[in-house]
């Protein structure tokens, strides 16, 4: 029985199809200011400070991967040099060490996410030196509030490491399957067998993780309608508690890697929108609940709960929980928010050393936002997360009026409400189950940046 309805109506996708940002923060990346340093970092820390209370959410960037998969347009290195791995993480140990010094002891870390890359390029053995370092230094919350999650890909890993990583104390798990079918597989290098990847959900369930996820990506080279529905069956079959099917952007002139995937192997350009709507449609059927742009979940899921209570959130994994936690990134390339302020790390692993070695943080560059982000972030979130704008909560949270702060915006909108898309009331934009593709869209309106160079984001359906 279907969890969600979702209608998909092609003519409309196809229209509102368009380069726009993933609003995994306001503003976006691309408008980090090189101005902002690690002193700015320090002062944001600072600040955080008003609020005792806040716990603490940490991302680590683990950027070495064994082989290179052809789609990727993550930051990674690819290497079978163990030993680059094992500097890393000497160098992590500093970074957690001047980051945990910043922080009051009492700040609880309660969500902890290991990215990459491949986050098990490192041995477990490596990754208990590293939970260890992080528990040294920051005050961890009770295990049964924590949220310790790990992207794996499902060729570096045993049914017996799996279990390893859930006596370290990760409850959480994503692995990275993307397709089943071995065509597909062999046209973007990254081969791996359905019983592989069953036999290690099946390991995580046993060991007792919380969660247990699958990444898919769609639009991939050689992929037909039949050919992922087939996959699609799989994971279903699974039953992951939460799927992430993100759309494939095929960027060669951008991402060196992609040059690698043959020209005429690609989908034609109606294939995604055909692959979107079966992914939705089986899913939704399927019992699973759309929470938003490419995330499912299983109804009793926290994150589907969360959607539920008001209490979703984005950041830069996607769709998340926790929204009270300030986020601190480590690693080359990661992302953290303290206070009112986003940072982004230096991009490779020279700078990152260098830094270090001073004896300093590795900021790259960052944002301070204004009250006027503040106030623009307010509302997408409420768009991209709850699926409508009370104009009067944000009135008061702001000390605007809101139909004459954002008359441009709504009057921007109407194309969308008179194409069904959405609806705006005298106290509220609601967005319809039909729009609820589209919200990328609709926050798009809100946003005061986007015309500057909009082209450097993926489409938005």
């Amino acid at each position: 029985m279907s969890a969600d309805v979702i209608p998909f109506q092609r003519h409309l996708a196809e229209k509102y199809d368009r380069p726009g940002p993933r609003y995994t923060s306001y503003p976006t990346a691309p408008h980090f200011q090189d101005a902002y340093d690690a002193h700015d970092y320090r002062r944001a820390v600072s600040k955080s400070h008003e609020h005792p209370a806040r716990p603490l959410s940490v991302y680590i960037h683990v950027p070495f991967c064994d082989s290179l998969c052809y789609y990727c347009a993550c930051s990674k290195i690819i290497t079978h040099n163990r030993e680059r791995a094992s500097e890393y993480l000497d160098y992590l140990k500093r970074e957690i060490i001047l980051q945990a010094a910043l922080f009051d002891e009492n700040r609880e870390l309660l969500q902890l996410h290991f990215g990459g890359g491949t986050p098990t390029f490192l041995s477990n053995e490596q990754l208990a030196e590293l939970v260890s370092a992080l528990s040294s230094s920051f005050h961890f919350s009770a295990p049964e509030k924590r949220e310790f999650s790990l992207e794996i890909d499902p060729r570096t890993v045993n049914t017996e490491q799996i279990s390893q990583l859930r006596e370290l104390g990760f409850n959480r798990v994503s692995f990275g399957v993307q397709d089943f079918d071995e065509r597909v597989q062999r046209a973007v290098n990254r081969v791996q067998s359905e019983a592989q990847v069953a036999a290690l959900m099946a390991s995580a369930r046993e060991a007792g993780f919380a969660s247990v996820s699958v990444d898919l990506i769609y639009g991939l080279p050689l992929q037909t309608i039949d050919s992922f529905a087939t996959t699609l069956e799989k994971v279903i079959a699974l039953r992951p508690d939460r799927i992430a099917a993100y759309s494939y952007a095929h960027l060669p002139a951008l991402f060196k890697a992609q040059r690698l995937i043959r020209n005429e192997d690609m989908p034609p350009p109606e294939r995604k929108l055909e692959l979107l709507e079966l992914t939705i449609s089986r899913l939704t059927h399927a019992g699973y609940v759309y929470i938003g742009m490419d995330h499912f979940a299983l109804p009793e899921d926290e994150l589907s709960l969360a959607r539920q209570d008001g209490t979703l959130q984005r950041n830069f994994q996607g769709y998340s929980t926790r929204a009270e936690c300030d986020m601190i990134g480590l690693g080359v390339t990661a992302i953290g928010r303290v206070a009112d302020t986003y940072s982004q790390n230096v991009k490779t692993t020279a700078e990152y050393m260098k830094c270090l070695d001073a004896g300093e943080l590795p900021v790259l560059c960052g944002y301070v936002l204004s009250a006027e982000d503040h106030l623009r972030a307010d509302v997408i979130t409420a768009v991209m997360c709850h699926g409508q704008v009370d104009f009067s909560a944000i009135e008061e949270r702001h000390g605007i009026v809101f139909r004459e702060h954002f008359a441009a915006a709504l009057e921007a909108l109407e194309e969308m409400q008179d194409d069904g898309l959405i609806t705006i009331e005298a106290q509220y934009l609601r967005v319809l189950p039909s729009g609820r593709l589209m919200l990328r869209n609709v926050a798009m309106a809100f946003d005061a940046y986007l015309g500057e160079g909009a082209g450097r984001y993926s489409r938005t359906v």
